[in-house]
């Protein structure tokens, strides 16, 4: 089969790879019908995660079809289409048990494109099947169940309920990308004040008006601290969301909050951030970081069914599925291609 295997930082290939097999008996193997790209795998590329190895398959979101389980899988079978979550599950370890599915202790977390081969690919083997995959319900499309596997839950979980937004809050979302879209997307969920959209790049903070933000702000040509201040009688925001995974972004929202607010980081951060704990410990300020866990995934698919909120926006790019090396491109050079979110589909 084919599939897009890491070589190291900055280089990866479409090349020929065996197919998966059944490892464990709560394996199965799904035929992958719609994929995309992550962040995260840019920041693969960038070297910022050196667990991951020469010659693994990225991708850790997917869409597909179940062409065969092991014989302990019960919940799933040959045929079934389903969400390849980006947290595998083993269901019985202290944190499964949690709900905490991204520490998982018994051989899950995020391992798809990480620690085992991944999602960008013909096929791909799932562990935990039981527990690591979603039926897709009939009459939802590919590309809302695909913005499930790890986007919306990530956006919604780590920034919006790890930020605890609140009704009437100012919640400041610093990075305008797809993962700070789809926390606008859940933070209007709890009916802030504000949401403040922050971003270097003109084009993002026109998607996020799109999405919800109310306020935007390019940190380019505007002081977003002064601008926020401003608005809240100089206190600065409940809730600050870091979106984009760089020292001056995380440094940034920190510096955005008021006394007693909350500062949520979502990005992937491969180096360290400077945290001026002089100047924060007296504010009674709240720092949450967080890998998803996707304990969110079934409200989040019973809001889409309802018509509530619908991701399907952030899908700017479509491709075969032979074309990863074009989608990679466009991906990667986002400022100026407008892409947010792509996906390559098997046809």
């Amino acid at each position: 089969m084919k599939a897009m295997v890491y070589h190291g930082p900055g280089n990866k290939a479409w090349e020929d790879v065996p197919e998966p097999v059944i490892v464990d008996d709560t394996d199965a193997i799904v035929l992958v019908d719609s994929v995309t790209i992550c962040g995260t795998d840019l920041h693969i590329l960038k070297g910022d995660v050196p667990a991951v190895t020469d010659g693994r398959i990225l991708g850790h979101e997917a869409v597909g079809t179940v062409i065969e389980v092991g014989s302990g899988v019960k919940t799933v079978k040959t045929g079934d289409r389903v969400l390849v979550s980006c947290i595998t599950s083993c269901g019985s370890c202290r944190f499964c048990r949690e709900a905490r599915y991204g520490q998982c202790l018994g051989g899950g977390g995020w391992i798809l494109g990480h620690l085992i081969d991944g999602t960008q690919a013909e096929y791909v083997r799932v562990p935990f099947a039981d527990t690591s995959t979603y039926k897709a319900p009939a009459g939802v499309p590919d590309e809302q169940l695909l913005m499930l596997a790890d986007i919306l839950p990530t956006g919604y979980e780590v920034g919006v309920l790890g930020g605890k937004v609140e009704p009437g809050d100012v919640v400041a979302v610093v990075g305008a990308g797809p993962i700070g879209l789809a926390a606008i997307l859940g933070a209007r969920l709890f009916s802030p004040s504000h949401v403040i959209a922050i971003d270097l790049a003109d084009n993002r903070l026109d998607a996020a008006k799109r999405f919800g933000a109310d306020i935007t702000i390019n940190n380019g040509n505007v002081d977003p601290k002064e601008s926020i201040a401003g608005l809240t009688e100089g206190l600065g925001a409940d809730v600050a969301i870091e979106a984009v995974g760089v020292p001056s972004t995380f440094e940034l929202a920190a510096s955005l909050i008021r006394p007693g607010g909350r500062v949520a980081n979502i990005g992937v951060h491969g180096e360290p951030a400077t945290l001026h704990l002089e100047e924060l410990w007296i504010k009674n300020v709240t720092i949450t970081t967080g890998l998803v866990d996707t304990y969110s995934t079934p409200t989040l698919l019973r809001l889409i069914q309802g018509g509530l909120i619908d991701p399907s926006p952030l899908v700017t790019h479509h491709f075969g599925l032979d074309d990863f090396e074009a989608a990679y491109d466009v991906f990667s050079r986002a400022s100026d291609t407008g892409a947010l979110k792509v996906v390559l589909r098997n046809t």
